[in-house]
């Protein structure tokens, strides 16, 4: 459920993409031999089924802009502090990356969590190489502006 969950922005989709994904598990069941790990083989038949998800509905999900305004960095950071995040948790961390434009956040996921390179994320996607490193690297540049405004946050409360 965590895979699944980074993948979508809502519950209910990440089960959607999970019980997708055990369907698939348990129709492959008998073709796994002995010397297979079965844990990373279920989780990579959970993310191409989360792959295959995005693939299917990409042509029916809006476009969202690439690059936010510092307005909105403003306003997405300052509605979402509490004590709890700034101890950058992991839960914490999800729903910064959540807020990602979703090509971004795809990208993001499948470098940084999944391992997957760019050759390979740009097949997944239908991107090329160059264009998935450019939005890997615009969401680490989000993330990092927006942990740096956390941290100025914690900052000010502490003076």
């Amino acid at each position: 459920m965590p895979i699944c969950n980074r993948y979508h922005t809502n519950e209910e989709d990440a089960r959607s993409s999970l019980n997708t994904g055990f369907i698939k598990i348990l129709k492959s069941l008998e073709g796994v031999g002995e010397h297979v790990n079965f844990i990373a083989w279920a989780k990579r038949i959970i993310v191409n089924t989360l792959i295959d998800d995005y693939r299917k509905n990409k042509l029916h999900i809006s476009r969202i802009a690439t690059k936010e305004t510092e307005r909105e960095l403003e306003f997405t950071n300052s509605s979402s502090s509490n004590d709890g995040e700034a101890n950058f948790g992991y839960e914490f961390l999800l729903k910064m990356i959540e807020t990602l434009p979703e090509i971004s956040q795809k990208v993001f996921n499948l470098f940084v969590m999944d391992g997957y390179s760019h050759q390979e994320i740009g097949d997944i996607l239908g991107i090329n190489e160059g264009t998935s490193k450019w939005h890997l690297s615009t969401a680490r540049k989000i993330l990092r502006e927006k942990l740096e405004k956390v941290e100025q946050k914690q900052q000010r409360l502490v003076v």
